[in-house]
C-alpha cells in the first residue's frame, strides 16, 4: 500500500529518534493512511486517504 495520501499528498517524514542518553538514530513517521471507498464523479473506487482529509470532509465517501 502506498504511504501517500491521494488528496493532499501527505506522506512519510523522517527524522531522528533521540534516546534518554541523547543518542540519535534515524527513524520514520508514517502518515495515517486509510483505504476507503470514494465516489469519484459517479464512479466508486478505492483510494488511499489520510485521516485528516477524511475528518475535513475533502473526500466523498461511497455508501
Amino acid at each position: 500500500m502506498s504511504r501517500k495520501c491521494e488528496v493532499c499528498g501527505k506522506g512519510q517524514t523522517s527524522g531522528n529518534a533521540v534516546s534518554h542518553s541523547n543518542r540519535h538514530s534515524r527513524r520514520k513517521w508514517n502518515a495515517n493512511i486509510q483505504t476507503v471507498r470514494v465516489n469519484d464523479h459517479g464512479t466508486v473506487r478505492k483510494a488511499n486517504v489520510c485521516t485528516s482529509c477524511l475528518r475535513a470532509g475533502k473526500v466523498n465517501r461511497a455508501n
